[in-house]
């Protein structure tokens, strides 16, 4: 008696839980961005991105289901969360959505610091303040997430014993941002 494709333990033992795999990767990094989505407050987004991500979800248990007595496939969903969280933090970095708060504290005068940052176009609030040993001086900045780089290399040139921490946050009303041109040329377009 010949067996089918879909039971030759190819398919039962190799290919079934690689798809299992495959699919709770996909499901889980997009889970992983759609919270992100929700905490930055995109209302479109997130539930589009929840759409797909039960719908690819659902395909995968249903597969464990049918195939209750196959533990290459429980491995195979765990692996994939596993490996789906970890894809989806990769990409989350990479997308960078979202604005930061960064505070800089710093010894020594921060006037060279507060030139180089405002002539980035980067707009900044600073006052003095008393540290546990010193006087200090405390500047704030909202920039956009994708920004942070380029201010970490102006804090770290200008004064590379700086402490700086970055928060995010959900909402700005007003700012000072850089102006990039191809931002600014797409935003003229419209």
């Amino acid at each position: 008696m010949e067996t089918s494709f879909y039971d030759s333990a190819f398919f039962t033992y190799g290919l079934l839980p690689a798809l299992i795999f495959f699919s709770r990767v996909l499901d889980v990094t997009i889970g992983t961005i759609r919270i992100v989505m929700v905490s930055k407050g995109h209302k479109l987004w997130a539930p589009l991105l929840g759409f797909f991500e039960i719908l690819i979800w659902l395909i995968a248990i249903s597969k464990i289901f049918q195939n209750l007595d196959n533990w290459f496939c429980y491995i195979a969903y765990a692996a994939g969360f596993a490996c789906g969280n970890y894809v989806g933090l990769l990409i989350e970095e990479k997308l960078a959505v979202g604005i930061v708060k960064l505070q800089i504290i710093t010894r020594k005068e921060a006037s060279k610091l507060i030139e180089n940052l405002t002539a980035a176009g980067y707009g900044i609030t600073h006052h003095h303040a008393q540290g546990a040993n010193e006087k200090v001086s405390i500047i704030h900045s909202i920039i956009q997430r994708s920004e942070i780089k380029k201010v970490e290399t102006i804090v770290k040139t200008t004064n590379p014993k700086a402490f700086y921490s970055v928060e995010d946050v959900k909402f700005v009303n007003e700012g000072v941002f850089p102006i990039h041109p191809a931002r600014f040329r797409l935003r003229k377009g419209k």
